[in-house]
């Protein structure tokens, strides 16, 4: 099963990364979030629309 992992990077901002179940990271967030709320957030709205993205 796919993770989304959370972290602070070397700025001290939050970011989050999918891992594949290899972990393998598959996507990650393109922005660092002021806290962990607002990056677990940002995650779930990556889970609520990614079901119904279309592969180009």
């Amino acid at each position: 099963m796919a993770l989304f992992h959370t972290f602070v990077d070397s700025a001290g901002e939050w970011r989050w990364h999918l891992k594949a179940d290899n972990g393998r990271i598959i996507a990650d967030s393109a922005e660092g979030y002021s806290s962990l709320a607002a990056v677990r957030q940002a995650a779930e709205r990556v889970k609520e629309i990614a079901p119904d993205a279309e592969v180009d």
